[in-house]
Order: structure tokens, then C-alpha cells, then sequence
């Protein structure tokens, strides 16, 4: 029987005007220490961005989902904050801030595939 190992992730929100608190889901980031995983799965759907603020720029968000996602993977093209360590990557990327893009607060869970995990949570949280 496979091990369960404990795993934090947030779900990624798209907040156009941040006064307001509206937001809508895009994405999720999964972090498992002891699988050694820090993944991120988003979608921008365009049509329901224009129809939710019309002054939201796509190509804008989709730089700024890139850009969580080259720390993410540790990417050099991430800067310093994507040469730390996992954890402290996941740690910055669901640090609370006031920007179109934010996270939501940290949940914990149990897995024993954190890729299986983070496509479930995906399906049943953005899509």
C-alpha cells in the first residue's frame, strides 16, 4: 500500500480590483517536502476575463503566471526568489499580497501521488 505524505497548496485567484475582493480561481500550487514536488496547473480563460473587468490586460496576467511559474520550477529566468529552496519558494509564492494575482490562504492534505493531487485539485477547484 502506498505511503500518504502530507502536502500544502493554494489556489491561485485572479483579483481585478483588489479594493472589491472579487476574484476567480485559475490555477493551484502543490507543494509535498517529502516527495520533493513544488508543481503549479493554471488556465486563463479569456472570454470570462474580459467579461469580469473588461480593463484586465490577458497578456499582462499571463506574464505574471509565468513568472510564478518559472520559481515555481526554479527556473533561472525566475531570479533569486526561484534559486531558494522549495519550501521557501512555496512559501513566497502563497505569501499574502495586494495584487491582481494572489493566492488563497494554505490547506494541507494527503496524498500518495502529488501530481495526482494537484490535477484533482485543478479539475475540482478552477476548471
Amino acid at each position: 500500500m502506498p505511503e500518504n505524505h502530507i502536502f500544502e497548496y493554494a489556489i491561485i485567484r485572479i483579483v481585478p480590483k483588489v479594493e472589491r475582493e472579487e476574484f476567480f480561481n485559475v490555477g493551484v500550487v502543490l507543494f509535498c517536502k517529502r516527495q520533493d514536488f513544488l508543481e503549479m496547473k493554471y488556465v486563463l480563460h479569456e472570454e470570462k476575463i474580459r467579461l469580469f473587468c473588461e480593463m484586465l490586460h490577458t497578456e499582462e496576467l499571463k506574464q505574471y503566471l509565468l513568472s510564478f511559474e518559472k520559481i515555481c520550477k526554479g527556473s533561472p529566468e525566475g531570479g533569486p526568489i526561484a534559486a531558494l529552496d522549495k519550501a521557501s519558494r512555496f512559501r513566497w509564492l502563497t505569501a499574502a499580497r495586494s495584487t491582481v494575482l494572489q493566492t488563497s490562504k494554505v490547506h494541507p492534505g494527503l496524498c500518495d501521488d502529488p501530481q495526482k493531487a494537484l490535477d484533482h485539485l485543478f479539475h475540482q477547484l478552477v476548471l
